[in-house]
Order: C-alpha cells, then structure tokens, then sequence
C-alpha cells in the first residue's frame, strides 16, 4: 500500500513563494510518475504540473506555466513544487499523485493517477 504525504502549504501574501513536498512511503519511489493537482474552493481537482520517473518529461498547466517548477529528488523520495509570484487565484488545497511505473510521457488527467495523499491548504491573500 502506497501512502502519499503532502506538505509545505500555508498562507501567503500575493506575490510571495511557496515551496510543496510530495513523500510516498509504501513501495519504491523512483519509478512512478507525479503529479500536483489542485482544488479551488467550489471547483473540481485541476491539473498542475506533472514530472515523469526519470525527470526528463514535464508538464505544466498554461495557468501555472513560468510561475510555477516541479522537480524531483529520487534519492530523497521526494517531489516538490515550487510556487513563485503566488496569485490569489493559486488559493486551493494541492494534492500530490502518483502514477503507473515507468510512464515516459506525464498526463494530466487525474484518472492516470492512482495513488494521492490528503491534500495541503495553499491560501493567497490580495
């Protein structure tokens, strides 16, 4: 059984910067793709960004595109998702998924990810 935890969330100014950690524990990290999912309030879960196994192929929504940076450290079993000049419109709990082993290239459906953690609360304050 795969757990998947996030964190890093918070409440920030418009403008400032967060940084999210995703850390599965249950089974070898390494070899699944991940993606950040968010849900606005009264909205359903939105695709964020995504990174592959390997690294090598990510994705970004338009909306997040040159703010936002996925990246991935396989040794430390950990994805982040850097979060710069935060908007209120990035207000939404972001939730972490993992996808099936060895996807070369990142979807960004959330039916192409089968395992997801509990969310973390990203609040922008204007």
């Amino acid at each position: 059984q795969i757990h998947v935890v996030e964190s890093g969330g918070g409440l920030v100014q418009a403008g400032n910067s967060l940084t999210l950690s995703c850390v599965p524990s249950g089974r070898t990290f390494n070899n699944y793709p991940t993606g950040w999912f968010r849900q606005p309030p009264g909205k359903e879960r939105e695709f964020v960004a995504a990174v592959n196994w390997s690294g090598r192929n990510i994705r970004y929504a338009e909306t997040v595109k040159g703010r936002f940076t996925i990246s991935r450290e396989n040794g430390k079993s950990t994805v982040y998702l850097q979060m710069n000049n935060l908007t209120p419109e990035d207000t939404a709990v972001y939730y972490c998924g993992l996808g099936r082993p060895y996807v070369l290239v990142v979807s960004n459906l959330t039916t192409e990810y089968d395992f997801w953690g509990q969310g973390t609360q990203v609040t922008v304050s204007s």
